[in-house]
Formats: C-alpha cells, sequence, structure tokens
C-alpha cells in the first residue's frame, strides 16, 4: 500500500477550524475514491501542527486521488495559514487496523536509514518490534513507512487513552534506540499527537 501524508503548521488560535473541516469532510471525499484504505488525522494544538495519512491500495491510485482532491485539500488547509508538507510513501511494514477513541495519542518517528537497509528496517520493526508493542497495554496499530530511494523512514504508533500513551514512553524509547542502532540509522524527529480521527481498513 501506499500513504499519502500532510504535514502542516500555523498560528494554533486557528487550529480548530482546521480540524473541524477535515473532521467533517475528509471521509465522505477519501472514501469516494477508487482504492481508499484509511485516514488518519492528527493534532497537536498548542503548537499549532496537524499531520495526516490516506492509505491507498497501489501507486496508482494514489496519483489519481490526489488529483481528484488537491484543490478542495489546499481549501480546507486555508484557515491554518501555514506551511504544507505533502509527501507519498510505502507502507513497508503494518500492525492490523484498530480502533481508536477519545484521548487516544499519536507518535511520530522519522528516522533516516542508509537505502540498502530499508527492508531491513521493516524486517526489524515487523518481526520485532511490533510483537512486543502488540503487548503492550493500550496499543492499537502502528506502521513503518518508507521512501525507498532516500533511505526516509516515518513510524507511527497509535495507543488507546492517555494513560497507556505516556506509559509507554521509557519502554518505546528503548526498543527504538536498539532498533535505529541495528540498522546503522539517524533519529531525526520525535513528535506526539492527539488522535482527532481514525479510519483503517482491510486490504480487499
Amino acid at each position: 500500500m501506499f500513504v499519502r501524508t500532510v504535514y502542516a503548521t500555523g498560528n494554533p488560535d486557528r487550529i480548530g477550524q482546521t480540524v473541524e473541516g477535515f473532521g467533517k469532510e475528509a471521509l465522505d471525499l477519501l472514501s469516494g475514491q477508487p482504492g481508499y484504505r484509511g485516514y488518519g488525522l492528527f493534532v497537536d494544538r498548542a503548537l499549532g501542527k496537524i499531520t495526516m495519512g490516506s492509505w491507498w491500495e497501489s501507486a496508482q491510485a494514489e496519483r489519481d486521488s490526489d488529483t481528484a482532491l488537491r484543490a478542495r485539500r489546499a481549501e480546507l488547509l486555508a484557515p491554518l495559514a501555514g506551511t504544507v508538507a505533502t509527501d507519498v510513501w510505502e507502507a513497508v511494514a503494518t500492525a492490523p487496523p484498530g480502533e481508536a477513541g477519545p484521548g487516544a495519542g499519536f507518535r511520530l518517528v522519522r528516522v533516516d536509514v542508509d537505502p540498502e537497509k530499508v527492508d531491513e528496517a521493516a524486517e526489524v520493526f515487523r518481526d520485532q518490534a511490533l510483537p512486543m508493542l502488540q503487548q503492550a497495554p493500550g496499543f492499537v496499530t502502528g506502521a513503518m513507512l518508507a521512501h525507498r530511494a532516500a533511505g526516509r523512514l516515518s513510524t507511527g504508533l497509535i495507543f488507546a487513552d492517555r494513560a497507556s500513551f505516556e506509559a509507554s514512553r521509557g519502554p518505546n524509547a528503548e526498543a527504538r534506540s536498539k532498533a535505529v542502532a541495528a540498522v546503522g540509522g539517524i533519529l531525526r524527529s520525535l513528535e506526539e499527537f492527539e488522535v482527532v480521527l481514525l479510519d483503517r481498513r482491510t486490504q480487499a
């Protein structure tokens, strides 16, 4: 599968309108496109940051949906009046879809690796990290996305409530440092967001 991510920043005072707009329209807009397989909307209200990802069964479905929805996405982001970065990734390792309600948290980690080690990193995440995470209280789902040519990895983990999200920080930090070292990677960023909306569907 392929995932289109959007990372937007702006005035925290204006973020509510933008989040509300996507919350009302995103699923209807996306689910009407062929090949749609899921969507997540995440927000840092204090700093004025939004990140979201839409999942597609093929690269062509991702491209077609972007062409169809790009203009409306820009309109919905306009109230935030900030910066917008859009990327397309390959989903190289995923946990089964899950459900997240109020209070759920999303942890986003960006790591750089040698492009030749992308598959090795995906294997470490899939075969070592995910089995441990799935035993952790409150774990909902997780995924590793990759830009193969650039050796860029983006890993997201979702926990069901604030308590389990906060409790996971220590164990996640220890596992993360070992995994990054194992593939000779460089951790570029670590961020946390509130889960606003999560819709993941099994692949047809």
